[in-house]
């Protein structure tokens, strides 16, 4: 689908406001720079977003003190102009601006859930094999070929899809091909979860030269924690990763899997000063998931734990108080996305073997990629079953239909007949509700307070906001 004229036009007038904020940014005060930049992201979402979300943007720019001021200097004037110009035009305006409205159009025409991220499995194959890795159950042996990616994502274009990530497997295994695709799709954000072993001085440049792409490198707490999960020596490797990635400008990202057995550690001061001094400058949290025949049920968290990590994230990316680092925990932000985001809602995976699944951690499908086009593939009875569950509770700190509310995933899989895609060990899905629903059961009375607790907090902000 060729793009409109005023599309075309829209996206160079925002160029032009990022080449004269990033230029202008070496001189002048922030405030001066950034606020052009919201006015301009207001004109293009208008009423799609909140008022209070451009108030809240313009209350930062302003402040000179603010954590987040200078979170966004460092960005400016660490990073290379061509990668940060590229991924705001990308990630922002295609992405989130345009291919956010396509989207919302594409649903309300085709009646199912269009995404607004991809994420897809270049290889199972991996150097690794990390306890707890979803894509280590996979074994080795598949992969999804250029020619299907590009079909991927060039079908996804046209249902507005602009964002696309890649798993694995370990997906620099593949890295030429994804640099192909960089340089074909120069409309689109691409980002890859990485052991990081595989980043060295060539590919530091292919990625300043395509602006494109970027990366989260895994890392699970200090040297032996993250060993002791990802095998010896990996530690010292992924620092050395994010080393030459600061070295080149580059941003970057961690991807971190929180257990009973490294929470604390991964949320540590020492730890976030130290990732944060390496150059990363966001960070994706993820509750460990029991998948796969093999999962060991006692990495899963207690109530208690997994209260600490609900405060303890917002601590981090607070307005006010801990660190210079977005932080994202999908299995506590539910309330931020009104619950689940997968089965297309916001997100849906593709496995190295073409099976179009509705979450990296739910492995059961009614359709293959390779047999059917990406938007058959979205309108499957499993998505749509997704679709007519969504929110699978009203407590959205028990978002997800696998771990907060096994009882619906397993009567979506059973109804909709969708098979397990697992292509090691085939795993029933009343075998994998039935090792989470101990684990609901013990959330949900934290849950539910925590929850009453938010939505008291809320109503009294807003009541005091009115005053």
């Amino acid at each position: 689908m060729a793009k409109s004229l005023a599309h075309i036009a829209e996206r160079k007038a925002f160029e032009m406001t990022l080449d004269s904020i990033i230029k202008k940014s070496q001189t002048q005060d922030l405030s001066e720079v950034m606020l052009p930049l919201v006015d301009k992201v207001e004109k293009i979402m208008g009423d799609d977003w909140e008022a209070s979300s451009y108030e809240m943007l313009r209350s930062l720019a302003k402040n000179p003190d603010s954590k987040w001021t200078h979170y966004t200097q460092r960005i400016l004037r660490e990073v290379d102009p061509h990668i940060l110009k590229t991924f705001l035009l990308n990630a922002g305006f295609e992405a989130g601006f345009m291919g956010y409205k396509t989207s919302l159009k594409m649903k309300k025409k085709y009646g199912c859930n269009i995404p607004w991220i991809i994420l897809m499995d270049p290889t199972t194959a991996c150097n690794l094999h990390c306890t707890g890795c979803w894509a280590a159950e996979y074994g080795n042996k598949m992969n999804l070929s250029y020619e299907m990616m590009d079909k991927i994502i060039t079908e996804g274009k046209e249902l507005g899809i602009y964002a696309y990530l890649f798993t694995g497997g370990e997906p620099l295994i593949r890295k030429d091909d994804i640099i192909r695709l960089c340089e074909k799709h120069k409309d689109v954000a691409f980002h890859a979860f990485t052991n990081g072993t595989l980043i060295d001085e060539k590919f530091c440049q292919d990625l300043l030269r395509v602006g494109n792409f970027f990366v989260s490198v895994s890392i699970e707490g200090f040297e032996e924690s993250n060993d002791g999960r990802r095998g010896a020596g990996h530690y010292r490797k992924a620092l050395a990763a994010m080393d030459l990635m600061h070295e080149h400008h580059i941003p970057f990202g961690v991807s971190i899997c929180y257990t009973s057995q490294n929470y604390l550690t991964v949320t540590s001061d020492e730890f976030l000063d130290m990732l944060i001094e390496k150059g990363c400058v966001f960070a994706w949290f993820f509750h460990y998931m029991p998948v796969g025949v093999n999962a060991s049920p006692d990495l899963l968290l207690s109530p208690e734990q997994r209260e600490y990590m609900y405060h303890k994230i917002r601590e981090i990316r607070g307005i006010e108080g801990g660190k210079e680092l977005f932080a994202i925990d999908f299995q506590n932000d539910g309330e931020f996305v009104h619950g689940c985001v997968a089965g297309g809602e916001r997100y849906c995976h593709i496995n190295a073997n073409g099976d179009v699944e509705p979450c990296v951690f739910i492995h059961y499908s009614n359709a293959n990629i390779k047999e059917k086009s990406l938007l058959e593939c979205l309108q499957q009875p499993l998505f749509m079953a997704y679709k007519e569950g969504q929110p699978f509770n009203d407590n959205f700190l028990k978002p997800c239909p696998m771990l907060e509310n096994p009882e619906r995933l397993r009567k979506m899989v059973h109804e909709s007949g969708a098979k397990s895609t697992d292509m090691t060990s085939p795993e029933p899905v009343d075998d994998l509700c039935n090792k989470t629903t101990p684990y609901a059961e013990r959330w949900e009375k934290k849950a539910d307070e925590l929850w009453k607790e938010n939505r008291r907090a809320k109503e009294e902000k807003s009541i005091n906001h009115i005053i």
